[in-house]
C-alpha cells in the first residue's frame, strides 16, 4: 500500500483507500465473506461485471462537471488499469471496465490526485447528484443550481446517515421549469425557483423507475435554498429507519411513500427534526469557483462542407445566457468514447473555452463557454475526433445502458439494438436528426438504467420462449412516456413484447404512423390521444414466436446463439451476515462513534452509535430467524422478543432506549451518553449470545 499512501494529502481519503486494500486482502484470505465484501466494495465504486474476475469502476462526477485535468487523469487511469474506453452513464458518471480487483485501491488513489472520488458511486448510498447539463448557462434558469448540487454532494459524502441504506438514493437538480434534471423520477428532485426575491426550489419526493415506476409527489412548492440539506437529512433518516431492507424489489423510497402516503411520511419527517444537527444550512453560491475563459486569438479555418457545418450548427449549438458565448453539444454514440478523443478534448477546452465539460443525462458531452467566433474552429477540431455528428439531444440520439455487454443483470442487448435503430433512422428517417419531439431509450433489463420507461419510445431487454422451449432475445416496446416539465412527467405503457430482431420494424411502424397522423402534436401527446390499444393493433403481428428464423436466436451485436444468463444484481444486494460478524461490526461502529466524537462531530457520532445498536439487535434477532426487514421492525421485534419477557434487561423499553436519537438535540453531552448506551447494549447482547451458545 506504500505506493499511494504518500500521494494522498487528505487523511480521510487515504484511510478509505487503505481500508479497501485491507478488505480485499481479508476477502482473499477468507476472513470476510463474499456478501459482506460486496457491500463494502460497492460503496467504493467497485462493481462486479458479467465477465468473471474483473470489475467495473464507476467514477463519481457530481452533476457531470469534469475539468480538463480530471478528464486527463480519468484517461490515464483507463489506459493503465482498463481498456481505454470511457462510458458516460445516465447519471453523469464515467464507467471503466475490465479492472483487476487487486488494483482498485491504486486506481482510486490515482484518481484522488485530481480530486475525483469513487466513494458511494454504487451501493446502498446517496448516489451521484445529477443536474441539468446546462446549469450555469441555461437561458431560462433563474440561477445556477451547480453550487447547491455541489454543496449537497459534499454534505452527504461519507455522511454516516447514508452509508447503509436499504437501497440507493438518487437526487437531481433542474435549472429551470423545463425540468431537464427529471425531478419526477428521483427520490428527491429540486427545481430552481425564485419567490419574492428569495432563491429556493420546488421539491419532488419519492419518484423512481425500475419495474414499477412511480411519479414523485410534490413535497414543497417552494423551499428556501438554506433548507434543502436539512430537509434531505430528515428524508434520509426516515428512509434509513423505516425503509425495507430484506426484499430488494421493495426497498426503494418510492415503496415507503406508497405504503405511508405523503402525509404519513411527513409525520415521520417531523419526528426526526430535533435530531437534524442544522435547521438551516446556508450555501454561499458566491464561493463557487468562478469560470475562467481562455483568452486566445481566433484561428483561421476553412470549412470544407458548408452544408454539413450548417446542419451541425442547427442541432448541436446550445444557446447560452452569457452574451457572446454558446455551448456545443457533442453526440456520443452509446456514451462511449476513447483515450485519443478524451485527451484531445481536454486540451481543446482548456486552451479555447472554460477548461470544463459537462456530461449529460443522455450520455453526451456539453462544452460550455465557446466564443461565438470560435465555433468554426471548434467544428474543425471536433471533426478530427469524430465528434461532429448532427442530432445532439434529438430523436436520433438514442440512450442505452451497457446491457449484456458487461452488466450482470442484462437480459438482452441494448447497445446492439441501439446502434441498429440509429442506423435505420439516419438512412430512412433523416428528418428526425433535427426532431426534438421523439425521445428513444433502451434498457437491457427491467431496472431501467437506460430510462426506457420514461421515454416516448422505449425498449426493454427480455426473452421469449417458443412452443419448442427455445429461448430467443426479445424487446418489450413501451410508448407514451415523457417529461412534461416543472416536476410533471408520464411513464410509458407496455404495449407489446417482440423478438429483438423485429425491433427495427416496430420502430418503422411507429414512426410511419406518427408521420402520417401526428400532425403538430408531440409524440407523447399523439400517443395520449390515440391510446395503447391503437398502437397494439398495428404492432401485434410482430409478437408471434411461431415463425422465428435462426437469425432471431442471435442477439444484436452478437454472433453466437442467445443464452439467457442473468447474474446476481449488485446495485443493492441484500447482505446476510453471520451473528459474530454482525456483533463485530457493532463494535467497529462504536469505535467510529468515539473517533467522530473526539473530532467534535457530535451528530455523526450519535448516528454511528444508533447504527451500532440497530446492528446489535439485528444480530440477535437473526440468530432466532426473525425478520429484520426495517430498522423500525428490528426495534419493535427486539422489544417483543427480548425485553418484554426479560430475556435481556434494559432500564426501559428498547424503542425508548434507542430512539433517544430523535428526542434529543445532537449535543456533545448526549453523544457521550449515547456511546455509553451503545457499549452497554452490545455488552448485554454479547453476554446473552455467549450464554445461549453455551447451552446448545
Amino acid at each position: 500500500m506504500q505506493s499511494f499512501r504518500s500521494e494522498i494529502e487528505n487523511p480521510i481519503v487515504e484511510k478509505d483507500i487503505i481500508e479497501l486494500a485491507n478488505k480485499i486482502d481479508m476477502f482473499h484470505n477468507g476472513k470476510i465473506d463474499e456478501e459482506k465484501f460486496r457491500s463494502l466494495r460497492l460503496a467504493r465504486g467497485v462493481y462486479g461485471q458479467r465477465q468473471e474476475g474483473v470489475q467495473m469502476i464507476r467514477i463519481k462526477l457530481p452533476y457531470g462537471k469534469v475539468s480538463s485535468e480530471q478528464l486527463r487523469t480519468i484517461s490515464d487511469v483507463s489506459e493503465e488499469y482498463s481498456r481505454g474506453r470511457l462510458h458516460i452513464t445516465t447519471r453523469q458518471d464515467i464507467q471503466i471496465h475490465y479492472v483487476d480487483l487487486n488494483r482498485t485501491p491504486e486506481l482510486w488513489a490515482h484518481l484522488e490526485e485530481s480530486d475525483i472520488t469513487l466513494r458511494e458511486a454504487c451501493g446502498n448510498t446517496v448516489r451521484n447528484v445529477t443536474a441539468s447539463e446546462t446549469a450555469g448557462i441555461d437561458v431560462d434558469e433563474p440561477f445556477d443550481v451547480s453550487p447547491y448540487a455541489h454543496a449537497l454532494f459534499e454534505y452527504f459524502l461519507r455522511n454516516p446517515i447514508s452509508q447503509e441504506l436499504g437501497r440507493k438514493f438518487k437526487v437531481s437538480f433542474s435549472s429551470s421549469d423545463a425540468d431537464t434534471g427529471l425531478s419526477y423520477m428521483h427520490d428527491l428532485g429540486f427545481i430552481a425557483k425564485i419567490e419574492n426575491g428569495e432563491i429556493g426550489f420546488k421539491v419532488m419526493l419519492g419518484g423512481g423507475l425500475g419495474s414499477q415506476p412511480r411519479h414523485a409527489d410534490e413535497l414543497y412548492t417552494f423551499l428556501a435554498a438554506d433548507k434543502i440539506i436539512p430537509l434531505m437529512e430528515g428524508v434520509v433518516r426516515v428512509f434509513d429507519r423505516y425503509g425495507e431492507r430484506k426484499s430488494r424489489a421493495k426497498a426503494r423510497l418510492k415503496f415507503l411513500l406508497k405504503d405511508l402516503g405523503l402525509d404519513g411520511f411527513k409525520a415521520l419527517l417531523e419526528e426526526e427534526q430535533i435530531a437534524v444537527p442544522m435547521k438551516t444550512f446556508p450555501i454561499d453560491a458566491t464561493a463557487y469557483p468562478k469560470v475562467k475563459i481562455a483568452e486566445v486569438a481566433t484561428p483561421e479555418v476553412i470549412i470544407e462542407d458548408q452544408a454539413e457545418f450548417e446542419s451541425w450548427k442547427s442541432t448541436n449549438i446550445i444557446p447560452q445566457k452569457q452574451e457572446g458565448y454558446v455551448a456545443i453539444g457533442i453526440k456520443v454514440l452509446l456514451g462511449d468514447f476513447y483515450l485519443k478523443e478524451a485527451r484531445a478534448l481536454a486540451d481543446l477546452v482548456e486552451k479555447y473555452a472554460a477548461d470544463e465539460i459537462r456530461l449529460s443525462l443522455r450520455q453526451n458531452i456539453v462544452v460550455p463557454y465557446v466564443k461565438e467566433e470560435l465555433v468554426p474552429f471548434f467544428y474543425t477540431e471536433l471533426k478530427k475526433l469524430g465528434f461532429t455528428e448532427a442530432g445532439y439531444d434529438k430523436a436520433i440520439d438514442i440512450t442505452a445502458c451497457p446491457g449484456t455487454d458487461t452488466c450482470n443483470l442484462g437480459i438482452a442487448s441494448s447497445t446492439g439494438i441501439a446502434e441498429e435503430l440509429e442506423r435505420v433512422m439516419k438512412i430512412e428517417y433523416p428528418d428526425y436528426i433535427n426532431n426534438p419531439d421523439v425521445v428513444i431509450k433502451i434498457s437491457g433489463c427491467m431496472n431501467a438504467c437506460g430510462q426506457h420507461n420514461m421515454a416516448n419510445i422505449g425498449f426493454q431487454g427480455m426473452s421469449v420462449r417458443t412452443k419448442d422451449k427455445l429461448v430467443a432475445p426479445a424487446l418489450q416496446v413501451l410508448l407514451g412516456g415523457g417529461n412534461i416539465g416543472n416536476g410533471n412527467g408520464r411513464f410509458a405503457d407496455k404495449v407489446v413484447k417482440i423478438p429483438s430482431k423485429r425491433g427495427p420494424e416496430a420502430l418503422r411502424l411507429i414512426l410511419n404512423d406518427f408521420d402520417a397522423n401526428g400532425g403538430e402534436l408531440s409524440f407523447p401527446d399523439y400517443y395520449a390521444e390515440k391510446g395503447e390499444h391503437y398502437f397494439y393493433d398495428f404492432l401485434k403481428d410482430l409478437t408471434s414466436v411461431d415463425n422465428l428464423t435462426a437469425d432471431d436466436f442471435i442477439d444484436w451485436g452478437n454472433s453466437e446463439e442467445y443464452v439467457k444468463a442473468i447474474g446476481v444484481g449488485e446495485c443493492a444486494g441484500v447482505v446476510i451476515d453471520l451473528i459474530a460478524t454482525l456483533l463485530f461490526e457493532s463494535e467497529e461502529k462504536i469505535q467510529t462513534a468515539q473517533t467522530t466524537l473526539d473530532e467534535g462531530k457530535w451528530a455523526a457520532s450519535i448516528y454511528h452509535s444508533y447504527s451500532s445498536m440497530v446492528n446489535t439487535a439485528k444480530a440477535i434477532l437473526t440468530s432466532e430467524n426473525q425478520k429484520t426487514n426495517t430498522h423500525a421492525g428490528i426495534i419493535k421485534d427486539f422489544d417483543e422478543k427480548f425485553i418484554a419477557n426479560n430475556r435481556i434487561s434494559l432500564d426501559r423499553g428498547f424503542e425508548e432506549f434507542i430512539l433517544q436519537i430523535n428526542k434529543n438535540e445532537p449535543t456533545e453531552a448526549f453523544a457521550k451518553n449515547y456511546i455509553a448506551d451503545a457499549k452497554n447494549f452490545l455488552e448485554a447482547v454479547a453476554q446473552f449470545r455467549k450464554q445461549e451458545l453455551a447451552e446448545v
